[in-house]
């Protein structure tokens, strides 16, 4: 529709003749109440919207939107982010409108490394900056993916669609990130298969929906649903995991011939992605941490190649040790911060803090519903609303129900943090006399909450004849669990790659063939043992406690304080 020259000069039939012609029909008895004619029409804004009666926020945005867009012709703009990581980053105006909603503004009250804040002052980064560092890096490795291949065929829907992936890939993130789903969720629902994947996908479409974004969608050229549906399959899986078990191609957001699109963002084939690029140089820069992988050069060497009838992204031979210094990267960051012991015990105590406070905690959802922090997950509009600030709200409560949770985080905030008294491996160590191969006859245990519970009531009686007091729920034990990323495979090889002379054919470089400095074990959990009791004498009596039942289990004792 072209600009109409005399727009100013509607009387009130026009403009609701305007507003049929645009599908803004429902909202003509608005307008004619009013009596909208052209010239009010020029100046106004969301907030007349709001007082004519138009309620729903993305009723008001749609409709503002379409006036600015078609009667006052006035272009929408790429907005530039200076980023601490990537420096100046230009978004398309799509990426802006998700960025400035509320669901994704909620990312700023996230911290990207849970409880790290409290043990590392640097790391104050929040989800916010780290998906804007994702959506740049995704644009940047599609691009360079059609600039380099144009047999691709990658298209600006496919651009578009990835970089909003990126974007929105931790939408789904609760308070502490990590540490609401893989620590508190599962302890207080503990039959529920929930990540935050899940969640992403459906705050994506919430989203979407809450302020009226499929017309924006479809005016910057994407094809609703299946857009929609491809952008979420690209961070959360296939829609239908039961019903893609049996099928080739379980995805129904793009054809199996663009199936390395799904590895840019979230790669479920070998956990390269651009969502580690970003958040190794990010966590790394805030944290102190020298960063060793170079992400710019694993874009600029990356080519899509055949594997077995799939298209798959490679890289030259020659990055396998780049690609070695990436999972060294990965496990350096969580030997030396994310599983750090004081981290671990501060995220302990917050998840015991958000136990207490669950049923007592109420946060208002949709038509007005009431859900807990443990519910929250199941109403979007409530989950909105779930950011770290509980842990302030709950600090700052007076009230009688929160005070078990209230004293916890107290203790945090004042550092009258639980003890450590020492970790073990997660293996015994063979019996004296036992055969000679000390490494094959270590026994590695799978250590469960069931085990942990043994653990505990072992520890408390470790010394009987002692008169300490000290019983299962002083000891707090946490599992580590450290690994390349493949649990204990080599991640390296689910890696393609290809020679400078022939850039089409994919192969895995044999294992006699890499460097005999790389790893040879890629995964290790650790026990780590606290006492939730600090005074002096009941500390004392825990670490002899814990030596002892590390000698009754067989268990090496590892890192330890005071003894």
């Amino acid at each position: 529709m072209e600009r109409p020259a005399d727009y100013k000069l509607w009387g009130v039939e026009k403009t609701c003749q305007f507003l049929r012609e645009e599908g803004l029909a429902e909202w003509e008895a608005k307008f004619r109440e009013h009596k909208i004619t052209g010239t009010r029409l020029e100046n106004i804004t969301a907030d007349d919207l709001e007082k004519m009666g138009i309620e729903r926020r993305g009723d008001r945005l749609r409709i503002w939107h379409i006036i600015k867009i078609k009667l006052w012709k006035i272009p929408d703009q790429s907005k530039v982010f200076n980023d601490s990581i990537h420096g100046h980053i230009k978004l398309h105006p799509l990426l802006v409108k998700i960025i400035d909603t509320p669901q994704f503004q909620r990312l700023r009250n996230i911290k990207q490394l849970g409880g790290g804040y409290f043990v590392f002052p640097g790391a104050s980064h929040n989800r916010f900056e780290h998906s804007i560092g994702v959506a740049c890096l995704a644009g940047q490795l599609v691009q360079n993916l059609k600039t380099e291949q144009e047999e691709l065929n990658i298209d600006d829907r496919d651009i578009l669609c990835v970089q909003i992936a990126g974007l929105c890939h931790d939408l789904g993130h609760g308070p502490f990130s990590h540490l609401f789903d893989g620590m508190f969720i599962p302890k207080v629902r503990p039959r529920l298969k929930w990540k935050h994947e899940t969640a992403s996908r459906e705050m994506f479409d919430y989203l979407v929906d809450d302020n009226d974004l499929k017309p924006v969608m479809e005016q910057y050229g994407l094809k609703l649903p299946e857009d929609q549906t491809f952008i979420t399959e690209m961070f959360a899986g296939p829609l239908d995991t039961n019903a893609a078990q049996g099928q080739t191609w379980p995805y129904k957001g793009r054809p199996e011939d663009k199936s390395f699109l799904y590895e840019i963002v979230a790669n479920k084939r070998n956990g390269i992605d651009v969502d580690k690029f970003d958040y190794f140089a990010r966590d790394c820069h805030h944290l102190g941490i020298q960063n060793n992988f170079d992400h710019q050069r694993f874009i600029m060497f990356a080519r899509v190649c055949d594997v077995k009838g799939q298209k798959h992204i490679c890289v030259r031979d020659k990055e396998v040790g780049n690609l070695y210094d990436m999972f060294y990267t990965r496990i350096s960051l969580h030997r030396r911060a994310y599983q750090h012991r004081v981290n671990k015990i501060i995220e302990a105590m917050i998840t015991e803090a958000f136990v207490k406070a669950d049923e007592h905690f109420k946060i208002k959802g949709k038509d007005g519903k009431k859900f807990t922090l443990s519910t929250a997950i199941d109403d979007m509009e409530a989950y909105t609303k779930l950011t770290d600030s509980v842990f302030e709200k709950i600090l700052n409560s007076s009230s009688s129900k929160l005070a078990e949770a209230r004293k916890i985080l107290e203790k945090i905030i004042s550092r009258q943090l639980y003890k450590f008294l020492g970790q073990t491996k997660a293996k015994r160590l063979p019996e004296e006399g036992a055969a000679q191969n000390r490494r094959n006859d270590e026994r590695f245990i799978d250590v469960t909450k069931e085990i942990i519970s043994t653990w505990k009531r072992e520890l408390a009686q470790a010394l009987p004849d002692a008169q300490d007091g000290l019983k299962p729920e002083d000891f707090e034990i946490i599992k580590v669990t450290m690994n390349y990323g493949k649990k204990d495979q080599n991640p390296v090889n689910d890696v393609y790659f290809y020679r400078k002379n022939d850039h089409t054919r994919a192969f895995q470089i044999p294992q006699e063939q890499m460097s005999e400095l790389r790893p040879t074990c890629f995964s290790e959990t650790l026990i780590m043992v606290y006492c939730k009791r600090t005074d002096d004498n009941s500390l004392e009596a825990a670490r002899n406690h814990f030596l002892q039942w590390c000698s009754n289990e067989r268990f090496q004792v590892g890192d330890t304080v005071g003894l």
